[in-house]
């Protein structure tokens, strides 16, 4: 971007199911019995692209996240779904969450390379370690690693990754068929890796995608994530609850980049928002006391317990939290811990009054309003230095999408502040990030 192009910013469409509500299945406005039905994702992609968003989001986990008694959860597997939106669309990038500790890096090389290829250059891998007992227990393991140790696996994961991804030159198929020769000698290489967690030969049996590596992004934002990021990502997926706090993350993970030999524009920082839209501010609470007023309070407490990695069954709705171990102390989501432990202390809520605050974005700030209002908030935390670009999320799904689409981003389109057509042709040229050379001519 030249010194004379107005900033604008990013914004990816985060889907989850029946929306981001943890009740959102029970208002008459959602569809949750099409979880499993690919039209309904196909339709989703289609608006988040009618809207010119950079790109669309799956979240993962390896075990079933919540009660299934009381929420829609489960679903597709998101590469598998994504190769289906791949077809279905033609600009939006599409992001993944795909775990580092519980695969292997040829997989997910193999896996990210080939949807590079069907989408014409617009997959995106959210790289996460996992927080939860429950996927270890799905993977043989009693325990899940320890915190660090899951971050200094990732580390050399995401190095066995992009060598794959470069162990074909871009030229290597030449498909010269007089001289009988498929790809030249010597631009198809192993990475022959050796480390203290994996052993990797290579080469990919998959040739360099149109992105050379899919856009990297992250979502942890403990002093093992923000390093990890600082290190690694192109994008960051993260959740602050007030101004000032996005403004000091922001400007803590971008201090990080210089010693990685980065600039601050080749990571983009996009907070998580769960925009409640409605024609008048009082229609918009109304929706949200609606939306609360469904909350199943066992489910809201299951999820309570497990971001606070203590056991809340029993302890009345109506009295305060107890007293919470140190996050030095979780070995779970670190940051997340952090953000609802201070949020309950900051603002004096009870268990009751959290589960309802935390119903709509696990976390991340919830914010009901007109059009113009919710623009105003982007665009604040924007201009004030504490984001790139939004993370959206929808509090139900269909109509919560259409909302954004369709009332706040033509607002952000008249502000200059977000684009009204596609440029380029990759999800790197969305974000305005470069392709990574090759290495394998080395």
């Amino acid at each position: 971007m030249s010194a004379d192009t107005p900033r604008q910013f990013h914004l990816n469409a985060f889907l989850m199911n029946a929306g981001h509500h943890d009740a959102a299945w029970r208002h008459p406005r959602t569809r949750p019995e099409r979880i499993t039905d690919l039209s309904y994702f196909q339709e989703l992609a289609r608006t988040a692209e009618r809207g010119k968003l950079d790109s669309l989001f799956l979240a993962d986990g390896v075990a079933l996240w919540g009660n299934a008694r009381y929420n829609a959860v489960g679903g597709f597997e998101p590469l598998t779904l994504l190769s289906a939106l791949a077809v279905a669309t033609e600009h939006i990038g599409l992001i993944a969450t795909v775990s580092t500790t519980f695969n292997e890096p040829f997989h997910v090389a193999r896996k990210f390379a080939s949807l590079d290829h069907l989408s014409g250059g617009r997959a995106g891998w959210n790289i996460v370690t996992s927080g939860n007992v429950a996927e270890a227990r799905n993977f043989g393991r009693e325990e899940h690693l320890e915190h660090s140790l899951r971050y200094e696996r990732a580390a050399e994961f995401l190095d066995v990754t992009r060598a794959l991804w470069d162990s074909w030159r871009d030229d290597a198929a030449v498909v010269d068929r007089e001289r009988g020769v498929y790809a030249e000698e010597g631009a198809v290489r192993a990475i022959d890796h050796r480390g203290d967690h994996f052993r990797v030969d290579g080469p990919l049996n998959v040739p360099r995608s149109p992105q050379g590596h899919p856009l990297l992004v992250q979502a942890g934002s403990s002093e093992d994530g923000k390093e990890f990021a600082a290190r690694y990502a192109e994008a960051v997926f993260t959740a602050q609850q007030t101004l000032a706090d996005g403004q000091t993350f922001y400007k803590d993970l971008k201090s990080r980049l210089a010693k990685y030999g980065r600039t601050a524009d080749q990571l983009k920082i996009l907070p998580g928002i769960c925009p409640v839209v409605g024609g008048t501010e009082a229609e918009a609470r109304a929706l949200e006391d609606e939306l609360t007023g469904l909350q199943v309070p066992a489910y809201g407490l299951q999820q309570l317990s497990g971001m606070l990695g203590t056991d809340l069954t029993g302890l009345p709705l109506d009295g305060p939290l107890p007293e919470l171990p140190e996050e030095r102390d979780i070995n779970g989501n670190k940051s997340r811990f952090t953000l609802v432990a201070e949020l309950a202390r900051r603002e004096s809520l009870t268990i009751r009054e959290l589960i309802a605050r935390l119903g709509g974005g696990r976390g991340h700030r919830v914010f009901a309003g007109t059009p113009e209002q919710i623009a105003d908030q982007l665009e604040e935390w924007f201009t004030q230095g504490a984001a790139d670009g939004f993370n959206i999320m929808p509090p139900y799904l269909p109509g919560g999408l259409d909302d954004f689409v369709d009332h706040v981003v033509p607002l952000l389109q008249r502000r200059g502040l977000f684009r009204t057509e596609y440029a380029g042709r990759t999800l790197r040229d969305r974000y305005g990030l470069e392709r990574p050379a090759g290495r394998a001519a080395a």
